[in-house]
């Protein structure tokens, strides 16, 4: 169960992170990409370690929503062969 949300908020993030703000980009890539603790992000932002939560969760429901509006990772999901085609044509 943790394994596939960290899955899903890493595509969801690949496909939607431009969108966030760059402090909710930030704490991110610190929590899902380089695997730092609430704590560690803190002190690294300088902020307490209730702010790097709320930061990661108003992300996380934001990736949420822009993929309910917008629907890509469910469009890769459903076509993979399209995703195969992406990589030829690049």
């Amino acid at each position: 169960m943790i394994l596939e949300k960290l899955g899903r908020i890493a595509q969801l993030y690949d496909l939607y992170g431009p969108l966030l703000t760059p402090k909710q980009q930030e704490a991110v890539r610190f929590y899902y990409e380089q695997d730092l603790s609430l704590g560690e992000i803190a002190s690294e932002c300088e902020v307490s370690r209730q702010a790097v939560h709320d930061l990661l969760r108003r992300a996380e429901v934001a990736l949420e929503k822009y993929e309910q509006k917008l629907g890509l990772l469910a469009s890769r999901q459903n076509n993979p062969k399209s995703r195969s085609t992406e990589k030829e044509g690049s």
